[in-house]
């Protein structure tokens, strides 16, 4: 008896995490961004 291994299971789960990844590292880009504004805007004297 011969056992196949699926490979979509891993096709599924690389995809769930570099989506995921990509995710996560969009979002700190942005939170990232707005800090860095929040920071030039204060050293501008603006609110």
């Amino acid at each position: 008896m011969r056992e196949v291994m699926d490979a979509w299971t891993f096709v599924i789960a690389s995809y769930v995490v570099g989506v995921g990844a990509a995710a996560v590292m969009i979002a700190w880009s942005l939170l990232s961004m707005k800090r860095a504004e929040k920071r030039r805007d204060e050293a501008q004297g603006k609110r």
